[in-house]
């Protein structure tokens, strides 16, 4: 089964300040929310999708990892000490334990299955119970990055379309964008994780249509082209990486691009809906 594209985690430095800059773009952004492995989000949701931004709050509550577990909290605080940005894409879930199954199948690494709950408090002083099914993945060939499915047991109580109505007019996700040295190397990872074995490859990249989203990973001259010198100036760090976010905008009549190093080191694209 193809699983679309849930959420891009964006590990930053400073949650408020990383806040405010795409408040400042017009997103409409949650309040924060807590986790009892030490870490602090704020998210901006889409219909279907949504980014999240994430702090470390408490470095004492953060489990290190062992043998055939995978640290969530762990993971990103270490991404945090050699540079910000998405260290983690996600793709929806409908059956964690298939999930499990054909990723290990497939011959992927994965870990323990990590599930959680909490109660999530709403403006108007109201609350409900969020939970979440997550099947992590890592791969040798994708290095300082990390990768799950994720079903979400109380869809009913996560989304809020208030949450989901931005000044900018941001509806959709289009594009998530990783560059590669040879982006021929990921296909199988990328393949198996979303489930989408028909891809198109040129000697330029790869791109992967799933359910919700097109995954492209493009090599650096071509993200270059796509992006522009602005934003592929801001690749500073070890490829491969998840470089940028592409979303639609109703009303947007042409294409912005923000980058890297002015927003976190995450690349934003915000393209006209068609």
């Amino acid at each position: 089964m193809a699983r679309g594209l849930d959420h891009l985690v964006v590990a930053v430095n400073d949650l408020e300040a990383a806040g405010s800059a795409w408040e400042a773009l017009g997103f409409t952004v949650t309040s924060e929310n807590r986790h009892p492995w030490g870490t602090v989000n704020r998210i901006i949701q889409l219909d279907g999708f949504f980014v999240e931004l994430l702090g470390i709050a408490d470095q004492t509550l953060i489990e290190e990892p062992v043998e055939g577990a995978f640290s969530f909290g762990a993971f990103n605080r270490d991404f945090l000490t050699s540079r910000q940005g998405a260290s983690m894409l996600v793709v929806e879930s409908s059956d964690p334990a298939g999930d499990q199954a054909a990723y290990k199948e497939l011959g992927l690494d994965t870990y323990l299955p990590f599930s959680f709950e909490r109660i999530a408090t709403f403006k108007d002083g109201s609350t409900g119970k969020v939970a979440f099914d997550l099947t992590f993945l890592t791969d040798a060939l994708l290095p300082g990055l990390a990768f799950f499915s994720c079903l979400n047991r109380y869809p009913e109580t996560f989304w809020n379309k208030e949450f989901q109505v931005h000044a900018n007019g941001a509806s959709a996700i289009k594009a998530v964008y990783l560059v590669a040295k040879d982006p021929s190397d990921h296909h199988e990872f990328l393949g198996g994780l979303t489930g989408q074995r028909e891809m198109r490859a040129t000697s330029f990249g790869l791109e992967l249509e799933t359910p919700r989203g097109l995954v492209r990973v493009l090599n650096p001259d071509t993200y270059r082209f796509s992006v522009g010198d602005a934003a592929s100036s801001s690749l500073d760090h070890a490829l491969p990486q998840i470089a940028a976010i592409e979303l639609t905008c109703t009303g947007l009549e042409a294409r912005k691009v923000i980058p890297a190093n002015e927003l976190f080191g995450l690349t934003l694209i915000l393209s006209p809906a068609s």
